[in-house]
């Protein structure tokens, strides 16, 4: 006798298809469990308190810590289903916070929420997820995961491409990714809300998550400062041309790209165009010297279908996004001896180390993700030594 998929594509009925639904407290990951819940799931509900929420109880805008973990709760006694909260705070500074602060005092601008999903949340959680013999693991993420007919799915571009969030999930494995589901991939926010007030959950209206999670007001250097005390070094602002315009209290208070706040005076508008960690120097240029058409990747995570090794001479066509506020941008992927490389069809402002650059199939909606890497540092651009005074002989 052959069972039909369920909603879920897996090929038992709803009351015997175990599934652990991650609950962050917010509304996403709510309405992920009371939906699954509605539908017949055998729904476990698991919480992680990820770091010390003293800073962050009451807070809006955080997650994973006190009041979020009580509205987790909360929403799991409404709709009936077990709910178990569980102490990875060692596991997240480890795999996230220290290499947040090192990645920021190497003169990089990281994205700890791909280091969390890669890490504690996909790899950590779905162990959990298998040793209480569970089918699959659902979040409240927007992105799509579809069934390829190879026995592996996809992962692809949300529905509401304001809410897609693909670009944080590049570094899913493929291992993970078929036991991964997203119920809101089709869904917008509106609908979400919509749903959460249907059912009735107290957080409905509540707030999303914003900034980083463990920094609270979004001051990040000070954080880092008191994870890595005295690590910061003064050094110099130096304009491109060799001039020294000031000087800063740390490479880890900039970015690439970044004009603000910059703490000099100059006739023209200046841009951070590279940070040199090694020799403590943040380096700036006008807007042009910020124009990138080639990004190196490190720590690639490949999920397409053709392996990276045979990749033709000339590479493939694809679009990128190396900016999760950008819309993906034509490309050409190459894969040679000396790694990765990806050729931008029209040059991007503000590509900076430590970001990821996200691979897709094409720019438009509904892409796949073919998958990312982070972008590497260039070589630090030397700035024009200034000539010497010439002074008269006699």
């Amino acid at each position: 006798m052959t069972v039909s998929l369920n909603s879920l594509d897996i090929a038992k009925p709803p009351a015997a298809t175990r599934v652990v639904a991650a609950m962050s407290g917010g509304v996403d990951s709510s309405v992920v469990a009371a939906l699954l819940k509605r539908q017949g799931y055998d729904v476990v509900g698991v919480t992680l308190q990820l770091y010390d929420h003293g800073a962050a109880v009451h807070r809006a805008g955080a997650c994973c810590a006190g009041q979020d973990i009580h509205d987790a709760r909360r929403v799991a006694e409404a709709i009936g289903i077990p709910h178990y909260v569980l102490d990875y705070e060692s596991r997240f500074r480890d795999a996230v916070i220290e290499r947040f602060a090192e990645s920021y005092l190497a003169g990089e601008t990281p994205i700890p929420c791909v280091e969390c999903n890669r890490t504690v949340k996909f790899r950590d959680l779905l162990c959990l997820a298998r040793e209480l013999g569970a089918d699959a693991l659902a979040t409240g993420h927007y992105v799509a995961s579809r069934d390829l007919g190879t026995g592996h799915r996809g992962l692809f571009r949300a529905a509401d491409e304001s809410r897609d969030q693909s670009y944080f999930l590049y570094a899913t494995t493929q291992e993970q990714l078929d036991l991964l589901r997203f119920p809101l991939g089709g869904l917008d926010k509106v609908q979400t809300r919509a749903l959460a007030a249907e059912f009735g959950l107290a957080i409905a209206d509540k707030p999303d998550s914003q900034d980083i999670c463990f920094v609270p007001n979004g001051r990040y250097a000070e954080v880092i400062e008191r994870l890595k005390p005295g690590a910061a070094r003064p050094g110099a602002i130096v304009h491109l041309d060799g001039r020294v315009l000031g000087e800063h209290e740390g490479v880890l208070r900039y970015t690439v790209g970044q004009r603000k706040g910059l703490g000099i005076s100059s006739g023209e508008p200046l841009y951070v165009v590279a940070l040199d960690a090694q020799d403590a120097r943040v380096i700036v240029g006008p807007r042009e010297a910020l124009s990138v058409s080639r990004v190196d990747l490190r720590d690639l995570n490949w999920i397409g279908d053709l392996a990276l090794a045979d990749l033709p001479p000339e590479g493939i066509e694809v679009a990128v996004r190396v900016r999760s506020t950008r819309a993906p941008r034509e490309a050409r992927l190459l894969a040679d001896g000396e790694g990765v490389h990806v050729l931008l069809a029209q040059g991007e402002e503000g590509v900076s180390p430590g970001q990821a650059c996200v691979i897709y199939d094409h720019a438009g909606s509904g892409a796949r993700v073919l998958g990312g890497g982070v972008i590497m540092a260039n070589r630090a651009p030397r700035p024009t030594p200034q000539p010497e005074p010439a002074y008269a002989t006699s």
